[in-house]
């Protein structure tokens, strides 16, 4: 883009626009040429109104336009609240509110994102059609604000569909969560009253017990994060609407459709083979709680830790126990090159364990005392096994102990790019 009509752009200068386009009646034409961002993204990035009118009058078809981000002027003026320039926009195409950006976002989920509810009620006011809308991921804007905890917009976007009777309270996004379930899992109190405590006009047309590709309700959502404040309450609505959890739901089906339901888990029961098992106990996302994976690395790490912390302090065969060679390791003067490969590999995985705990526990309470506590560790287990190598093994030893706690990250993020260089060479040679 030309530098003149850049600087014109930002500051919402139209007189020099004026200029501009008195000099060179073609400046305009020539920016889709020569950059993918034209001059009415700066301007509804900005929030320049007057500038943006302009532009639009000369060139209403960079309303359309993307730049390298997936962004349209639209989804730009939307996101930072410049309702003013939606309107004028608006003027220009109703729908351009539904015009699709990166990840098939349109600009009313960026609205919805950030809690523009002036932007929002605009959007739906040209085009009720938008509210329909969804990303890659199968989210509605009401998936968006209830997941971006933006209270004021869900509000809005709710009221307007009771009016319009838009049947868009149960979709589900690609995971086949409802906005119930998000509003479960995040814990938010307020959507799931104004969801479910708003009357017969929202609360009658919520599926309570939608059940997600997890098998789970927003019942179960709540429940099986860790108890916080305020679960009781969230609870107690939801149950006051009827909800129950996914084990309990076959109970309020018909007898015919429990039957089917049994049959159905029966046979997928069956399909489950030996050989799928891997498959079905991999950690899946949506699936998996997050705290859960995190736990069961914490324990991991911890086991390991003591098993190898105890390993190096007592090596196979033991240490001499009387003789100028007392406290040093049996295996150290048997078998040097052994004995230093037994140590290596010990000591990599210590380091490696502490290493995950560190960061498992990041913002954990009292965590800078914890990280002591591994340091000590740390200094202690390489004295240990200094101590108890042979004299002529100890400079190696000392070179493991000191050199690997500050090279874990690093080779570790080399190891893993190696892999995915070699994946990459087998799968273009596998084409090939």
């Amino acid at each position: 883009m030309d530098r003149r009509l850049l600087e014109a752009a930002q500051t919402g200068n139209v007189q020099h626009l004026h200029q501009l386009l008195k000099e060179c009646p073609h400046i305009l034409h020539s920016v889709a040429l020569a950059s993918p961002e034209n001059p009415l993204h700066v301007a509804s990035i900005a929030g320049h109104v007057e500038f943006a009118k302009e532009i639009l009058r000369s060139k209403p078809e960079f309303a359309r336009e993307l730049n390298q981000d997936g962004l349209s002027p639209m989804h730009m003026a939307s996101a930072n609240g410049h309702v003013e320039i939606v309107k004028e926009l608006l003027k220009v195409d109703g729908n351009l509110c539904r015009l699709e950006g990166r990840e098939k976002k349109t600009p009313l989920h960026y609205a919805a994102v950030k809690g523009r509810v002036d932007v929002i009620a605009e959007m739906l006011l040209a085009c009720p059609e938008c509210v329909e809308d969804v990303t890659v991921h199968g989210e509605t804007a009401l998936h968006l604000a209830v997941k971006h905890s933006q209270f004021e917009a869900v509000k809005a976007l709710v009221e307007w569909v009771g009016e319009t009777k838009k049947n868009i309270m149960n979709f589900k996004d690609e995971q086949g969560n409802t906005i119930i379930h998000i509003a479960a899992w995040k814990k938010q109190r307020q959507v799931i009253e104004l969801l479910l405590c708003n009357g017969a006009t929202t609360s009658l047309a919520m599926e309570v017990n939608a059940i997600n590709h997890s098998g789970l309700t927003a019942l179960d959502l709540l429940m099986i994060f860790p108890s916080e404040a305020g679960d009781r309450e969230i609870q107690e609505i939801l149950r006051a609407a009827g909800a129950v959890s996914a084990r309990d739901s076959h109970k309020l089906l018909p007898p015919a459709a429990s039957f089917l339901n049994q049959t159905a888990a029966a046979s997928s029961s069956s399909l489950i083979q030996p050989k799928n098992l891997v498959e079905y106990f991999k950690f899946k996302k949506g699936r998996d709680s997050p705290s859960n994976a995190r736990n069961s690395l914490l324990v991991i790490s911890v086991l390991v830790a003591t098993a190898t912390y105890q390993v190096g302090l007592s090596p196979p065969g033991g240490v001499w126990q009387d003789g100028d060679l007392r406290g040093q390791a049996v295996m150290g003067y048997n078998s040097g090159i052994t004995f230093l490969f037994f140590m290596l590999f010990n000591s990599v995985g210590f380091s490696v364990s502490l290493f995950i705990i560190n960061i498992l526990t990041t913002n954990f309470p009292m965590h800078f005392e914890l990280q002591i506590i591994l340091i000590a560790m740390f200094v202690t287990y390489s004295i240990a096994v200094v101590t108890i190598a042979p004299n002529r093994l100890k400079p190696y030893i000392i070179i493991f102990t000191s050199v690997l706690p500050s090279m874990v990250r690093l080779v570790a993020n080399g190891v893993r790019q190696l892999i995915w260089k070699l994946r990459n060479s087998y799968r273009l040679s596998f084409e090939c």
